[in-house]
């Protein structure tokens, strides 16, 4: 499901409870933290009946008898006060990286396990930011804001204890301010939710605007269209700009009415406080301490339910990825059996050797309308050769994605070896495929560290001999360090060229039992689709291969080759039979053939 469609409630206790499972592993470091910021605002309490004794006895009856007491005495709390929030701090700076890292670990973790339609579905933009601001700001709220409200509420606690105790009436009257507080939190809760919302939003979106200015640089560039691009952004950033002084404008409001009632604690304090201060100053004294004590954590109270209700859409947003589930997962049965993306057991995966069926199977995308395949029905044999052809979007890409259960069938069953698909793990299936792409992708990092992708016990005369196969060693030779050259984020130092033939070879790395070529000569020169025709003709011997293709001269001595129109099969055969047939593999193939010897003629 869409997140961005998904409905949008509030949960309880601003969505903190979902959170639980991810971080109940930190509850005795959360604890200690909470123990040690307990102390420390015990301390902050007390001191303020120091300073009422001080008046009281040293100055009002005039005498030093129990000074030095008193000075041992406050001294050592003052020690043990900055001693317990040293640790308190500690702890707690402790705690946020470590949430942070196991949420992003556990977010990305779970993005592995997702299928395409959810990346079809959500920007990168909006991804990037669940597993880093989101992340950040929960690190934050279980760390920095709870250690806060221990310091703040257990002082705020304490003193109106004292004052109840001290003189019950004044305290009384002081704490009148609290139902307003209430009132005014439950009037301006929505209000911010919603705004803080939208400017989370927006900022998702700034984002992916931003990725797709850096990644596509060099389109925008060719297409002259930085003035476009420069627009889009400058109207996104104006909208947070717009939204993000309507929430500091709510905010300020909120601040500015909840800081008025707060004073009203002190002005009760000076109306009604004078007849304590002829009797006893230091009381009075002891109270204006507490009435001014307790301005800040009410002004931190204000700030704290402010950022909860912000941090409210980082657990909505975060919560909703991790309980977002895959359209492609394995049972429960399979998992103990085989193991999983992450753990696999290897020691139960039987050989896979590379016989494909499809067996009475219908699809139908997960946010398409209509049925692609309906009762489909094809046996590839073991080192078959099949190709796929087509107009560009026809849908030749529905049956790879079937046979490597990026998707599953919405009726039938896709058979490996005899038995379904779905009977084994992902990976068991995934590790036998070798897939080149038709836009080549390369892992920041060295040339060797990709091809060792393929394989990670690869030998150099293995990484060599893939290499040869797919005529890429001049490519290497040619690199200032070989295989130990930089190729860049994306492999961006390489040509397109250049990395299709090293995602090639990393392919031919892993020698997989079933081999996918998805248009892989389709955005090379010439040469370089010669070199690649003739590194598919060689190895493609002893392994079920499936190519995708759209030149048609590449595929012509397939076993079978498949006619896509419109998302669906409409013609199947041999090459020499499908133009017997003449239909519209014919009328595809004298198009480009005529196409070709136009091009050639020019030329």
């Amino acid at each position: 499901m869409n997140e961005k469609t998904e409905s949008r409630k509030s949960l309880p206790f601003f969505g903190v409870p979902k959170l639980f499972p991810y971080v109940k592993q930190y509850g005795p470091h959360l604890m200690k933290m909470v123990f040690f910021g307990l102390m420390g605002s015990v301390i902050d309490v007390i001191l303020p009946l120091f300073q009422r004794y001080a008046l009281n006895h040293y100055v009002g009856e005039r005498t030093l008898d129990t000074l030095a007491i008193f000075v041992v005495l406050y001294v050592s709390a003052i020690v043990f006060s900055a001693v317990m929030n040293f640790f308190a701090t500690y702890k707690a700076s402790c705690v946020e990286v470590w949430i942070d890292r196991d949420l992003r670990n556990l977010a990305f973790d779970h993005l592995q396990t997702l299928s395409f339609s959810y990346f079809n579905q959500n920007s990168v933009g909006y991804i990037h930011s669940r597993v880093m601001s989101d992340t950040s700001r929960i690190g934050v709220l279980f760390a920095w804001s709870l250690i806060d409200a221990v310091w703040h509420l257990s002082y705020l606690v304490g003193a109106v204890a004292v004052m109840l105790v001290v003189n019950t009436r004044l305290a009384l009257l002081v704490m009148l301010i609290l139902p307003l507080v209430s009132v005014l939190f439950s009037v301006f809760q929505t209000k911010l939710i919603r705004v803080n919302r939208r400017v989370r939003e927006i900022n998702s979106k700034i984002t992916g605007n931003f990725n797709e200015g850096i990644t596509g640089a060099r389109t925008i560039k060719t297409l002259a269209i930085e003035d476009k691009m420069d627009k889009d952004f400058v109207e996104d950033t104006a909208e947070m700009r717009r939204t993000s002084v309507r929430a500091a404008r709510l905010r300020g409001l909120f601040s500015a009415t909840m800081s008025f009632a707060s004073s009203l604690a002190l002005a009760i304090v000076l109306w009604k406080g004078g007849v304590i201060a002829e009797s006893e100053v230091g009381t009075f004294t002891m109270f204006m301490s507490y009435a001014q004590g307790m301005m800040e954590p009410v002004r931190w109270l204000i700030d704290a339910i402010s950022d909860l209700i912000t941090t409210q859409v980082n657990i909505e947003r975060l919560t909703r990825l991790l309980e977002t589930k895959s359209d492609v997962t394995d049972t429960p049965e399979v998992i103990e059996r085989y193991g999983d993306s992450f753990e696999p057991k290897k020691e139960n995966w039987e050989e896979l050797r590379g016989d494909i069926e499809f067996d009475d199977v219908s699809f139908q995308y997960p946010d398409g309308d209509e049925m692609v395949l309906e009762h489909f029905d094809l046996k590839i044999p073991f080192g078959s050769n099949i190709a796929i052809v087509g107009e560009t979007g026809a849908g030749k890409s529905t049956l790879v994605n079937l046979v490597c259960r990026f998707y599953e069938p919405t009726e039938g069953r896709v058979l490996i070896d005899g038995r379904d698909a779905r009977e084994r793990s992902q990976l068991w299936l995934h590790s036998a495929i070798g897939y080149v792409l038709q836009t080549p992708h390369l892992f920041s990092g060295t040339v060797r560290e990709n091809l060792l992708y393929g394989n990670p016990n690869a030998t150099e005369e293995q990484i060599g001999r893939a290499l040869e196969l797919v005529s890429a060693t001049e490519v290497v030779q040619r690199l200032e360090n070989g295989l130990d050259t930089d190729v860049g984020e994306g492999g961006d130092l390489l040509s397109t060229g250049e990395k299709q033939l090293l995602s090639f070879a990393r392919a031919i790395l892993a020698d997989p039992k079933i081999l996918v070529l998805d248009e892989a000569t389709s955005s090379v020169d010439t040469m370089t689709e010669q070199k690649i025709q003739r590194a598919i003709d060689t190895i493609v011997h002893g392994r079920t291969s499936i190519v995708i293709a759209h030149r048609l001269s590449t595929v012509q001595n397939a076993d079978c080759i498949l006619v896509v129109k419109n998302g669906r099969i409409v013609e199947r055969g041999t090459h020499r039979e499908l133009l017997a047939l003449g239909g519209y593999y014919k009328q595809l193939y004298t198009r480009q053939y005529e196409d070709e010897a136009t091009q050639t003629v020019l030329a």
